[in-house]
């Protein structure tokens, strides 16, 4: 068991805390395993304040984050608490040394006088034949055109695709009420309370939703039959059922299990 400093009398461990919300929520530690992906006798042993199965102290911040969404609670306060009780504040990683390269001077080159002489002797001959051609009697016409032509250079862009094909992801709802097709029943719900599990099925029991929503997020399930809800602390979350306001799920703390049909929008 990872033991660091006690917390005061006044304050429970962040294990209790975690374990505290979880019964609060009306989530067993099968549920909160399934929506963290986090091995039950992890979570069993970090409700017990052991975080020896977490494999160091970067994996137990990470799972304390994931279990305190899915009971809401805000993370942070607790990871904050379980670096100052388990003294995981490490020390910045030194700073490599760095190495400053060897300047290379390279020797001044001395002028070349030849080639200068040279490229003197070029632009004076050039310049005479000119003169000669253009400016001689009977103002000779040269008969070839010599065209210097500039290779092209064409830039080859290539667009990167922008997936029109890809699917996108599923956004929520504008509307403040789920629409509701004929024939079938709609179920919109949004957490405006602190956040809320959920596990939504369809009448063939096919899961189509299990996990924490926050505070303003919503969700909407569509099915030809029934829609089944599994709602922890019902009482934050407000349902929408076949386009109707029907208030909370339940009340706070709560878990509440709700089916809905077509039709009006009472519980089947």
């Amino acid at each position: 068991m990872s033991i660091g400093n006690s917390p005061p009398d006044d304050q429970p461990s962040v294990g209790r805390a975690l374990a505290q919300a979880r019964v609060a929520a009306g989530l067993s530690i099968d549920e909160v395993s399934t929506t963290t992906r986090i091995r039950v006798p992890i979570v069993q042993g970090i409700e017990q304040d052991d975080f020896s199965r977490c494999g160091g102290d970067v994996y137990a911040r990470g799972h304390i984050r994931s279990i305190a969404r899915a009971v809401g609670l805000d993370p942070e306060p607790l990871v904050d608490q379980y670096v100052a009780e388990h003294g995981t504040e490490t020390a910045p990683a030194p700073v490599a040394p760095l190495y400053e390269a060897e300047r290379i001077r390279s020797e001044p080159r001395r002028p070349n006088w030849t080639a200068a002489m040279v490229a003197a002797i070029v632009a004076v001959v050039g310049f005479v034949g000119f003169t000669a051609l253009y400016s001689g009697g009977g103002g000779g016409k040269t008969t070839a055109d010599s065209t210097t032509t500039a290779p092209s250079s064409t830039a080859s862009h290539t667009r990167t695709p922008q997936g029109n094909g890809a699917p996108k992801p599923p956004q929520p709802t504008g509307s403040a009420i789920a629409a509701a097709p004929p024939g079938k029943v709609t179920v919109k719900a949004t957490v405006e309370g602190s956040s809320s599990w959920i596990l939504a099925t369809d009448s063939n029991g096919k899961q189509l939703y299990q996990s924490s929503l926050k505070k303003g997020e919503s969700m909407t399930w569509t099915d030809d039959k029934k829609i089944k809800l599994t709602v922890g602390n019902a009482g934050a979350v407000q349902l929408f059922v076949n386009g109707k306001d029907i208030g909370r799920a339940g009340s706070k703390g709560q878990v509440a299990h709700l089916t809905y049909t077509p039709g009006d929008p009472t519980q089947g």
